[in-house]
Parts: C-alpha cells; structure tokens; sequence
C-alpha cells in the first residue's frame, strides 16, 4: 500500500495535480508516518504553494533533505533568518549544507539578500564547484560583478571532470542492474521451477495484496530485467501464447533462453514446469486458469475477445524482442548463459557511449562558455564586447527568448533605444510568455514616446500573468508617459508588492515620488532598490541626481522665506539620506530656532544621534517628541524607535525598511 501510495503521489506530482498529490500525500502520512514520506508531503505542499504548510511539518527535523526543504519554505515565506539556521545551524559549525550545489545555492542567495555579498559569492562559487552545470549560481555571481571569466569556470578541465563524475556515476548504475538482475533471475527460477500450483498460489497471493486492481501484477513478476522503476507495477500484461496467434511471448530475463519450439512458430500445447529455459508469462498457458486469468483482466472470455491479427502479434513480438535486445540479447547464439555480449562487442559497446558522452559535455560546455562570458561582461557594463559574444552563438540559440532580451539590455544600456526595441521586439514576438526584462523593454518604449506599442505591451503582460512585477512595472510606465504620476506610482509599488526582490521597481517608485516633489520618499525607495541590488547604478543615479536637484531648491526656498520650517525640515531630510549627519543636525538646531515645540523635528534629531551613537541624546530628543503631543500615528513610530535605541544598526535598518515599505 505504501509503495503504491508514493507512486501515485509522485505520478500527481508530473502530471501537475498538485491537489490531488497533497490529498494522497496526507493520507500516506497518517498511516506510515515516516519522515520521508513527510517530506514527500512538505514537496507537495511547496508544490501547492502552500510553504506555510511545509514549515510547520518541517520544524525540528533534522535529517538533510529536511532541513533542505525546510530551508526552502522559509525562503518562500522571506523568514531568512531561520531559513540560514535550517541550512548552516550555529550550534553546528562543521555540519555539511544538505543538498549539495543547490543547498550552497540557496544559502548564497540568502546571504546576498543580507547583505554579505562576499559570503553569498563563496556560496555560489562552491556550488558551481559541486555542479559546474548549475547556471544560476554563475548569473549570481555576474549580479554580484565578481565572476571569473566564463573561459575558465566552464574549461575543459571542467569537461573532463564531469565527464569522469557521470561516467563513473554510469558504471555504478550499471553494476548495480546487472547484479540485481542475476539475483531476480535466479531467485525466480528457483521459485518457479517446482510446480504449476506454486505459480499459481503465488500469483493469487500477489494479486490478493491489491484486491480492486487486477490490472497490478506481482512485485516479483513485474520486475522484468532488473528495471528499479515503479511504474512497471501497472503495467497490463501482455497477451497469452493463445491470444497473439500462437506466437510465444519472448524472454523476460537475459538467462532464460527462448521456448524450444518458437522457430517453427509453434508454442507448446502444454507447458512443461520442470524445463530449465522456462519463462516467467508461461504460467498464464496452464490451461485450467487460462479462462480466469484473461477473463479478470480483460473481462471477456478468451472465446469470445475478437483476435488480434497476425500483423499485429507479430510486430508486438518484434518490438518486445528489440526492448530485450537493447539489455541482454534476443536468445540467439552469441549471447552467452548470463546474457552478457561477447568483450569485444561489449567493449565497443561503451567506447562509444562514453565518446558520444565526451562529445556532449564539450558541446554543451562550449555553449555555456559563450552564453556565461556574454552576460559576465553586460553585467559589468562592457556592453560593445558582451554584443561581440553574443553574435557567436549559433543561429538556433541567438533566436530565443533570453539571449534576444540580453541583447535588448546591452543596447538599453548604451542608450541605443531603437536598436534595444528591435531585439526585445523580436523577444517578444518569438516568446511572449517570456516576462523577464519587459520591465526594461517597457522602459524603452517610454523613451521613445511610443504611447500605443507601450500600453498595448502593458495589457498583453497583465494578460499574461497578472501577479508578475514585469507587467505592472509596464502599466506604471504606461500612465508616467501620461504625466499620471500618482497612478504610475500606485502600479509600481503594486510591482513592490508582488516581488519585493525587484530592485528596478522600487527605483521606478523612486522616480514618480520625485516627480510628485515627494523626496523624503524618494530616497527611501532608492535606498530599498540598492539594498536588493548594490550595483543597480539606476538607483545610486537617481539619488545622487534627486538629492542635487533637491538640495538645490531647498536653497532657493529657504532664501525666498526664511522664516518657513517646511524647506528647512526637508533639507534635514535630504542630508539625513546623504549620510551627512553633521550638516543634518546643524539644520534641525536652525529650525528649532524658528519652530521649537515641532516634535518631528526632536524625532527626526533622535534618529541621527542614534545613528552617530549618542543614545543618550536619542533618548532624550524621542522623549521630548512624545511630550509635545504628536498625532497618534507618530506616537506608535516614535514610541518603537525610542524602543529600539539599543539594538544593534543592523537590526535597525531591517526595521526601518519595513516600515518604509
């Protein structure tokens, strides 16, 4: 029953019925409640995206694959913390990262999304040591800007290597085919070779254990040639000698030689038992169960099914007999007792194998080589050299979704706006499911001012997937072409919303808010873009341009009415963003002059002291801002900051962030 209960959960879980893998899945668990029958459940749940689901199944579990899964739920979830713990516990520095290259992976991604580039880079690079085919652990490495030179992660030593690990991996598979094999064979030929009524009370025993099924045969029957797979168990067996036109079922094993008589195209009238070459389907001939056996699993009797044609059991036999060549030979001279092919045909055999192996492996690294150096140098802003690689790409792979949105980036970056729409055009065209980088094609066209090509891109995105940041990033350029500000901004923070890792939606939040002369939270979105992505220069251009072009009018306002806090307030606010701390404080002191009973002005003081470390000034101007009475919702805010004047910086700036958001 449990075995046939995972087969059933993982046949759902190909097949997409993630539902219907979660129903099974939970009533496989209640009754062998095994840890890794949970976590077959815990994958279903994910599968679901149910990762609230998983994390509550998981918590506690130590072995590896657990704590990977559980890792992943809390990634899900963004609770980072205890997803690091899962993977890299602190009480246990020298335990191993469960999963290999894609533990390492996912333990770099969190690192990155911490903040610690250089250890997320470590991560990431062990991970392409454990798998050199785990592309997304190079791309990371290329956002980050410090990947090696694809030439060298993807050489042909590392060709050579993994050449070794999947031929090596090959051979262990191999080993362990033919020795189960001999064992099954061997084992059942012992079993079989005493009488008819042992086969026949075998079979009912087997078939009694999944009463309700009589298309499943027998775990000792169904495992023909060794093959470890578990749909073999619902298969339905073939037709009977009498069924096929008296042509003889073939071999089921490689040491079972064919029936002495099939050359004349003759079976036995009656089976012998005792025979040494006797194969497994001949106990179907005995004729006192042949009625009750076709009938149960055909539900006619065998007088009345209309017959199949000669042609027709003729090429099922051929078929069935090439299958069986492929492993142990058809039953013909050469073979030998075992079923192995002569050294020599053998050895050949695998020569060639193993080339067609090497020759894979060097075709698909060079590709990577190509496709790796192309991004490495459009991520560090080399954009003429990453267009050079990128044109020596095959034809077939030039002309695909990714690689024509990759050459799309590369002209955005040069300010080649015609040439960057040509290629995401065609992106589109050829893959309009492909939402990765519309974002920017949308950008492309609000420069060129193409308002209809721009909000029919919008509809068709939003068409597409509808929770995608892609889509709403387009719509939000959409109405910002308009001058509609405050509806662009309300699409791009939708975008914030969906996916809060998408540094380009925040730095888009960041722009409308400084068209709306908002720059207080302006600054905060563009810092939030750059500490998703340090290197995203849209953000670091857009603060250092709004902070100039704000400063600049906070003069020009306080030098036409300087007995107004307003332009003093925001100016604080703006050196505050700048990290000039001194100049911040010497402004609010020049404020408190003309408006000293403002407490978001003594609030906004406490929070620079906390930042240069003078907790005891913090303290005191937090608590003069509660004292002066301000609005109930910046009593909670101050309140909390006043609260966690303590804790460390970096515990600090989670908490704003989230605040910000």
């Amino acid at each position: 029953m449990e075995t046939l209960m995972v087969d059933r959960v993982h046949g759902s879980l190909r097949l997409f019925m993630h539902r219907n893998a979660v129903f099974l899945c939970e009533r496989l668990c209640a009754q062998f409640p095994a840890e890794t029958n949970v976590q077959l459940l815990a994958t279903c749940y994910l599968h679901n995206n149910q990762p609230y689901a998983a994390y509550h199944i998981l918590k506690g579990k130590k072995l590896p694959e657990s704590r990977y899964l559980f890792a992943m739920s809390c990634f899900r979830m963004n609770l980072l913390r205890e997803a690091e713990e899962a993977l890299c516990p602190v009480n246990e520095p020298n335990i191993e990262v469960p999963s290999g290259a894609t533990g390492h992976y996912l333990l770099g991604v969190i690192y990155r999304y911490t903040g610690r580039v250089e250890a997320a880079a470590e991560q990431f690079v062990q991970a392409l040591t454990l798998d050199p085919l785990l592309w997304a652990a190079y791309e990371e490495l290329c956002i980050l800007g410090v990947a090696e030179d694809a030439n060298e992660c993807f050489s042909e030593a590392t060709a050579l290597r993994l050449q070794q690990e999947l031929t090596s991996t090959s051979n262990v598979e191999k080993s362990n085919f033919v020795n189960e094999n001999r064992f099954l064979s061997s084992n059942v030929s012992a079993s079989f070779g005493d009488s008819p009524k042992q086969i026949k009370q075998l079979h009912a025993n087997t078939t009694a254990e999944v009463s309700g099924y009589p298309h499943v045969k027998s775990t000792a029957l169904h495992m023909q040639n060794g093959a470890p797979s578990n749909l073999s168990q619902f298969d339905t067996p073939s037709p009977t000698s009498t069924q096929a036109s008296g042509i003889a079922p073939p071999p089921l094993f490689r040491n079972m030689h064919a029936y002495q008589n099939t050359a004349g195209g003759n079976a036995p009238s009656k089976p012998k038992v005792n025979a040494p070459n006797l194969t497994l389907r001949r106990k179907y001939i005995d004729e006192a169960g042949l009625k009750k056996v076709s009938g149960r699993l055909f539900n006619q009797s065998s007088d009345s099914v209309p017959r199949r044609s000669a042609r027709l059991s003729r090429d099922t036999t051929i078929n069935s007999n090439s299958n069986i060549s492929q492993f142990g030979g058809n039953g013909t001279d050469h073979s030998s007792v075992d079923g192995r092919y002569p050294e020599q045909e053998k050895s050949e055999r695998v020569l060639s194998q193993d080339s067609k192996l090497a020759i894979g492996i060097r075709e698909l690294m060079a590709l990577l080589r190509t496709l790796g150096e192309g991004y490495r140098l459009s991520c560090l802003f080399k954009c003429q050299e990453a267009l050079e690689v990128y044109r020596k790409l095959p034809e077939a792979q030039f002309n695909t979704g990714w690689v024509l949105c990759q050459v799309g980036k590369t002209y955005f970056e040069l300010v080649n706006y015609l040439e960057a729409d040509h290629f995401f055009e065609l992106a589109h065209r050829l893959s309009p499911c492909t939402l990765e980088g519309m974002d920017i094609y949308s950008t492309v066209l609000y420069h060129l001012n193409e308002e209809m090509r721009l909000s029919y891109l919008a509809q068709d995105l939003v068409s597409i997937d509808r929770l995608s940041p892609q889509a709403w990033c387009a719509v939000g350029n959409c109405f910002a072409l308009r001058k509609d500000h405050e509806t662009a901004l309300k699409n791009f923070q939708r975008a914030v919303q969906l996916d809060s890792r998408v540094a380009y939606a925040h730095t888009l939040c960041g722009h409308e808010y400084s068209a709306l002369e908002d720059y207080e939270n302006s600054i905060k979105l563009y810092r939030s873009a750059l500490q998703v992505d340090e290197r995203h220069y849209n953000a670091w251009y857009g603060l250092g341009v709004r902070n100039e072009e704000a400063l600049e009018m906070m003069e020009k306002a306080i030098f036409a009415d300087k007995k107004n806090p307003l332009p003093k307030y925001q100016k604080a606010l703006i050196l505050l963003g700048l990290q000039k701390y001194p100049d911040a404080l010497d402004e609010l002191e020049r404020l408190k002059e003309i408006a000293p009973h403002e407490s978001s002005m003594y609030a906004l003081m406490g929070k620079i002291y906390k930042q240069l470390n003078i907790l005891d000034k913090a303290v005191f101007c937090f608590g003069i801002a509660l004292d002066l009475k301000p609005p109930a919702a910046d009593v909670a805010i101050i309140k909390s900051a006043m609260e966690k004047v303590h804790l460390p910086d970096e515990l600090m700036d989670d908490d704003d962030d989230d605040d910000e958001i």
